[in-house]
């Protein structure tokens, strides 16, 4: 593994256990320069309640790493979250830097009824 993705683990970690004390769904996101994933997971991370992700059939065609696909997961991973029940999540960025696809996914997630 390089430096690199080790540093991103570690500040993920920090966050993670930050999110396990308030007790509260995880909005976990998970990027590859070809796609991006995006899971909310229960309180004590041993469920996850909704997912999406590019690979999802219906975001698999056209263009899969870039903000618009991005935005097109955020606003899918917040409807089956809201039809699952889940309406506030704490966003975990898994150590990447909020811009780009990820505050593409953020801000999708939040139009379409997630607060977080």
């Amino acid at each position: 593994m390089s430096a690199k993705n080790d540093s991103r683990l570690r500040r993920a970690r920090r966050t993670r256990a930050r999110m396990r004390t308030q007790g509260v769904n995880r909005l976990s996101v998970h990027r590859t320069p070809r796609h991006i994933y995006a899971q909310v997971f229960a309180p004590a991370g041993d469920k996850v309640l909704a997912s999406a992700s590019t690979l999802d059939s219906s975001l698999r065609s056209g263009a899969t790493g870039n903000i618009d696909a991005a935005a097109a997961v955020g606003k899918l991973v917040a409807e089956r979250a809201k039809a699952a029940g889940v309406d506030k999540v704490a966003f975990d960025r898994s150590g990447y830097k909020y811009h780009g696809r990820i505050k593409a996914l953020a801000d999708a997630a939040r139009e379409s009824g997630l607060e977080f």
